[in-house]
């Protein structure tokens, strides 16, 4: 690993992983130690990230469907879930400064509360046909997704060092069963009262519920043991001015490549069901295709840790980047039920292995007590751009239609790989382990 910006005063990976080496923890020493310590808060972490990723999930899926069976003007369908993007902007900073003040048990549980909050206030919009009121749940409930992104930063400070990379693959994974949780739950719930998906909203609620209840099981280190396992002269040392850790050419690529794997995930994800609808196809039909897009998000985080220690970080970025080319292929290779299909499963892996990528390098990029800061940062930073394209695309779908939608995709996939490129070239990446 190379060494960070001087003037930060971060350590290089090598460097912590000899630090740990000095205390006489061998490899296989961290490997009992992760089996006793950790692998049970990292399970109930991943069960946490597969219930609350279902909520977001059965946003994306519902809210353009749901909104034009009463508002005419489809352009406008998916400003929801851009409130909620928009919300997670508001609220990652206080979100990430709560949780470095008071942990992050009690943070997350506040987010939970907030999710609560916003699928009772999107319920309320829906049922008496307020547009304004669903777009104010949408804020509401970017409080509970910004906190829900935090989840595989946590996942990270769960682990030995050896470990963060597959660590947070293994909380993303949680993904997997919100592919099948998320989009069930929609087939099942939204013509199960009326109007339609109502019950899909009260159903969000219910799971929200349930992430309160699980995340008081998971034990978390508390703020001051987290801030000292750097070591004492890092403990001690105060945390350097954001301007600077922002500087670092690693977290300036990393932030870039992460922004544009996810605002290009939205923007296909957000137009994806009114384009299927639009084609003649059923709701139902929409509700598969997510549901396969989400298990391509999620399945590979089983092997992406693996493969980031193999490889590279940077590698498996630039594979993310190719994948999610392909799905754009696809996407215009035709309007069949399978051309949908495979589009957005292919995408949803190429995110994964640019995202999973991506956050694995920001995470060497601060101490402990600059995590709350730099985090927030970067959730900004990246939900600033799902935020702009998920409301994108429901405009340009219904003003340009889904193959030139998609040509769009092409240009932000080309600035990500310009992204990785500058990464692989400015700074070494990850060593492959050996």
């Amino acid at each position: 690993m190379d060494a960070l910006n001087p003037q930060s005063g971060l350590k290089p990976e090598a460097d912590l992983v000899q630090d740990l080496a000095k205390q006489g923890l061998a490899k296989q020493d961290l490997a009992q130690d992760l089996d006793r310590r950790a692998r049970r808060n990292l399970l109930l972490l991943a069960c946490c990230q597969a219930v609350g990723q279902s909520c977001n999930t059965m946003m994306f899926a519902a809210t353009g469907l749901s909104v034009i069976t009463f508002y005419h003007h489809p352009e406008f369908a998916n400003l929801p879930v851009t409130m909620q993007h928009l919300g997670v902007m508001v609220w990652v900073f206080p979100a990430a400064l709560l949780m470095q003040r008071v942990g992050r048990s009690i943070g997350f549980r506040v987010g939970s509360l907030f999710g609560m909050a916003g699928a009772i206030i999107m319920c309320t919009g829906l049922y008496t046909a307020n547009f304004m009121v669903m777009c104010a749940g949408g804020l509401i409930l970017g409080y509970a997704v910004a906190c829900l992104q935090m989840y595989r930063f946590a996942a990270a400070e769960l682990v030995p060092i050896h470990y963060r990379a597959k660590a947070i693959s293994w909380v993303t994974a949680g993904g997997v069963a919100a592919a099948v949780i998320g989009p069930s739950l929609v087939r099942v719930t939204h013509d199960l009262v009326m109007p339609l998906y109502l019950a899909t909203y009260a159903a969000i609620l219910c799971l929200h519920v349930i992430v309160f209840a699980v995340m008081s099981f998971i034990t978390f280190p508390s703020v001051a043991a987290s801030t000292a396992a750097s070591g004492t002269a890092e403990a001690a040392a105060p945390p350097c001015p954001l301007w600077v850790i922002a500087s670092q050419p690693r977290f300036i690529a990393s932030v870039i490549a992460g922004m544009l794997a996810f605002g290009t995930m939205s923007f296909i994800m957000s137009a994806s069901p009114l384009a299927i609808v639009g084609c003649g196809f059923p709701h139902a039909e929409a509700h598969w295709v997510i549901f396969m897009h989400v298990l391509g998000m999620f399945v590979p985080s089983f092997f992406t840790g693996n493969l980031i220690n193999r490889f590279g970080a940077t590698t498996v970025m630039a594979w993310g980047v190719g994948l999610m080319l392909a799905g754009v292929a696809a996407a215009l290779a035709g309007l069949t039920e399978w051309n949908f299909r495979i589009a957005l499963t292919v995408n949803g892996v190429g995110w994964n292995f640019l995202f999973v990528g991506a956050t694995t390098l920001v995470t060497t990029c601060y101490r402990p007590n600059e995590r709350g800061k730099t985090q927030a940062l970067n959730d900004l930073l990246v939900f600033s751009t799902t935020a702009t394209s998920s409301f994108m695309a429901g405009f340009l779908q219904d003003r340009w239609g889904w193959h030139p939608l998609n040509w769009f995709s092409v240009l932000l996939m080309l600035a990500a790989a310009a992204a990785v490129i500058w990464l692989r070239y400015q700074r070494p990446t990850l060593s492959p382990a050996h």
